[in-house]
């Protein structure tokens, strides 16, 4: 089962409890692997919320038994320097200061830090330097917020 699939296995079951799926990782091993489930909303994140919400995802990963072997399952929230996933994080954030990595270089780079201008379903500006960068969704690889003073 790919990653996207267990998303969509698991995002019903989290946003029944009222939370927004925000991330997910899965790093599967011969021995072991884990599971990380990134939890949001817009109250925040607590450790009533990570535990509700792990009792919930741990029984339905029983029940459906996706993935083979033995994993520990995480569940937390995205914290300071979370990742963007969704269109809605762009659109979310814009203003935030980001870190972007692309799978190819665009513009003769791969890597851009600055202020995210706007963002729609294909694509997010980024501003660097006072120079406006467009950056296909598509081809991120990994996008994550700068916290302030980092």
């Amino acid at each position: 089962m790919t990653g996207e699939e267990l998303a969509g296995l698991l995002e019903p079951t989290v946003e029944r409890l009222g939370y927004e799926l925000s991330d997910l990782e899965v790093k599967l091993g011969a021995r072991n692997g884990i599971v990380r489930v990134f939890i949001d909303h817009p109250d925040g994140i607590g450790l009533d919320d990570c535990e509700k919400v792990s009792l919930a995802v741990s029984a339905l990963l029983d029940v459906e038994d996706p993935i083979p072997g033995h994993y520990d399952l995480e569940v937390s929230s995205p914290g300071l320097n979370r990742k963007l996933t969704k269109v809605e994080h762009f659109q979310r954030f814009t203003g935030e200061t980001v870190k972007v990595q692309m799978r190819f270089p665009i513009e003769g780079r791969k890597r851009f830090r600055g202020e995210l201008k706007a963002a729609d379903d294909e694509t997010i500006v980024v501003e660097v330097d006072g120079e406006p960068h467009e950056l296909p969704i598509a081809t991120i690889d990994t996008a994550r917020l700068v916290p302030d003073g980092s």
